[in-house]
């Protein structure tokens, strides 16, 4: 089949979001797409005129910074806009039908069956009293398909039967009922026919089908009781469960580590194509976007500034608004390393000391034999040990950026509390300065946490919402006795000087400020103490491209007016190429791997460093740069 292919920008006369393909028509047509908020001032529009196209088996990215509408469309699509949203105009047409307006009874028919949803935070996605099973199968009988297996389904359950006969069935652990020992509710379908098979043995087979080992038994098990990717593959089983046309996927691995999010997104991408589902990606990784869709739709503020075939469009953006974000996304391609510079998002190598003096600065902070164990207390009083950190040592140089990185479960953060001070070592020592930590009395202990200052994950839990920004920022001031109270505020006013934000957010609230905004705060409040060392646990990974280039480039500003020493803990490898002199891997506790930043991007000597280089999105792909428009 042949497919014809459109590169356009807000002001080309072609549709918005438009892919022809010959002899097909489209699966979903949004056409000036208009929606509005209600509030107290009025309606407020979120998208304005949106159009794109999705066609049968097509998988289209939508991508962006936060606030740009690609979630409000998703969810208009789907008919769950939050209850103060309203489309205001346009359409929205799937397989001809216009369900933009549609009433809520049709959209809860097309919901699931032919509209299917990986949404973003599985956590609160899942109900968490209820089994994965039991969800799975409520997936299943809201849609009519409890017990009633596709040909796919029904030819893995054949080939099963026959190569288990005369086994005896597996039995559910002690205290559960097994999902099939349930009585049929309604919407569900006895386990009779050619074409019927038990709900217990389909909500297995559709577990495993999105990747999770030993399905029938994970079945019987909890949200808790999952890791942040099973969970994942838990909500990709209920997305596709009834077989939809269209699955919308909104930011469906970014709290994951690059690994697991590889082998979801391998394994999805299978899933889909096998199934010929059509995937409409919601996503502000332009990496992600450029590896997994044929189809890439850019917005801001509510509009569509640009589309065509995804590698066309990122490697020749023609809207400042496309290059912008291209230009600032971290990647591993060599290109994007110097389009980085070119943007500023890099400071120049003398700040940062990439090269020359760097490489003989002084020992600041050295890690000797690291070991730590928590005892874990079992349900049933048999208790465990975990060996989070297992005998890890490493230097870090005095203001330069040491990386810490690995997946989740490697340690790294533990090893990050230790430093700080915030836990004890099981074996092991810290040294500052050649002080070993652990001989430290209540007063230099005290004046060490001077020193030493965390900058956390999330802005959103970080800062205290009972708070003013001032006395977020004045609370370290205020603790450690520093300075009158007028004294206090002007140093309050010089530290939001020093991360760009204007002395009136002083008043304010977190709950006032974007995400951007209060991470520029958390790393205000860091610096109230001037402090040597400033560890950044996953410091940018909540945030979108643009404003983690915002806050990459104000860190490494920072890092050379102040001569500040950074333990960047991250599991993001393209921030750590942009940021980091030295970096430390990291894998089960162990450390496998510590060097140079360039010695370890370009010849890395463990297998797991290489895996995890290899799956970072889009690294071998060479997007836009500067110098190369």
């Amino acid at each position: 089949m042949t497919t014809h292919t459109t590169h356009t920008t807000q002001s080309d006369s072609a549709p918005q979001g438009s892919y022809q393909q010959d002899g097909q028509s489209p699966l979903l047509e949004i056409k000036d797409l208009q929606i509005a908020f209600r509030s107290t001032t009025g309606m407020v529009p979120a998208v304005r005129g949106a159009s794109l196209t999705v066609y049968p088996g097509q998988s289209v990215a939508i991508v962006g910074e936060s606030g740009s509408g690609k979630s409000t469309v998703a969810n208009a699509v789907i008919g769950l806009l939050p209850g103060t949203g309203r489309v205001t105009g346009g359409s929205i047409l799937f397989k001809g039908e216009d369900i933009a307006q549609a009433p809520a009874k049709r959209m809860v028919q097309l919901r699931g069956s032919q509209i299917g949803l990986v949404p973003q935070d599985p956590m609160s996605s899942l109900n968490p009293v209820w089994s994965i099973g039991f969800q799975v199968r409520e997936a299943l009988r809201a849609n009519g398909l409890a017990g009633v297996a596709d040909d796919r389904l029904a030819r893995i359950a054949a080939e099963r039967a026959a190569g288990s006969e005369g086994e005896a069935p597996a039995e559910g652990a002690e205290g559960e009922t097994p999902v099939e020992d349930e009585a049929p509710t309604e919407g569900e379908t006895p386990a009779e026919g050619p074409r019927r098979i038990p709900v217990a043995e389909q909500v297995a087979l559709l577990l495993e089908e999105a990747g999770l080992p030993d399905a029938a038994r994970r079945a019987r098990q909890y949200p808790h009781e999952f890791s942040g990717g099973m969970r994942q593959r838990a909500l990709i089983a209920i997305g596709l469960a009834a077989r939809p046309d269209l699955l919308i996927a909104d930011e469906p691995t970014s709290a994951l580590d690059v690994t697991v999010q590889r082998r979801i997104l391998d394994h999805l991408g299978t899933q889909v194509r096998e199934l010929g589902t059509a995937m409409l990606f919601i996503t502000h990784d332009l990496g992600l976007a450029a590896e997994r869709a044929e189809h890439i739709v850019v917005m801001h503020r509510g509009r569509v500034v640009e589309s065509g075939p995804s590698l066309e469009v990122l490697q020749d953006p023609r809207h400042p608004y496309t290059q912008r974000l291209v230009r600032a996304a971290p990647s591993l391609a060599s290109a994007r390393i110097e389009a980085a510079h070119a943007a500023g998002v890099e400071i120049a190598e003398d700040e940062i000391g990439v090269h020359g003096d760097s490489q003989d600065a002084d020992e600041i902070l050295r890690v000797e034999h690291l070991t730590k164990v928590f005892d874990i207390r079992g349900a049933k009083g048999g208790d465990k040990t975990l060996k989070a950190v297992d005998d890890v040592s490493f230097t870090v140089r005095r203001g330069t950026t040491t990386a810490l990185v690995g997946e989740s479960g490697s340690g790294k953060s533990t090893v990050a509390n230790i430093i700080l001070n915030l836990i004890d070592p099981t074996e092991g020592k810290v040294f500052h300065r050649g002080v070993d930590l652990s001989t430290l009395g209540r007063a230099e202990l005290f004046d060490l946490r001077r020193r030493m200052q965390p900058v956390f994950q999330n802005p959103y839990g970080s800062l205290d919402p009972m708070y003013s920004i001032y006395r977020v920022i004045e609370e370290p001031l205020r603790v450690h006795r520093i300075g009158s109270a007028q004294e206090r505020k002007d140093r309050v006013a010089e530290l939001l000087d020093m991360v760009a934000l204007p002395r009136s957010v002083m008043r304010r609230y977190p709950n006032e400020l974007s995400g951007g905004q209060r991470q520029r705060v958390a790393i205000a409040r860091a610096l109230a103490l001037k402090p040597e060392i400033v560890v950044l646990d996953e410091a940018v990974s909540a945030l979108d491209v643009l404003v983690q280039a915002q806050i990459l480039r104000l860190l490494a500003n920072l890092q050379g007016e102040l001569d500040l020493t950074y333990l960047f803990i991250t599991h993001d490898l393209a921030v750590v190429r942009q940021v980091a002199d030295d970096v430390v891997v990291m894998e089960h506790g162990r450390l496998v791997e510590a060097g140079h930043t360039e010695e370890i991007f370009t010849s890395p000597r463990q297998d797991y460093t290489r895996e995890l280089i290899e799956a970072v999105p889009g690294a071998g792909i060479e997007l836009y740069s500067a110098e190369s428009s």
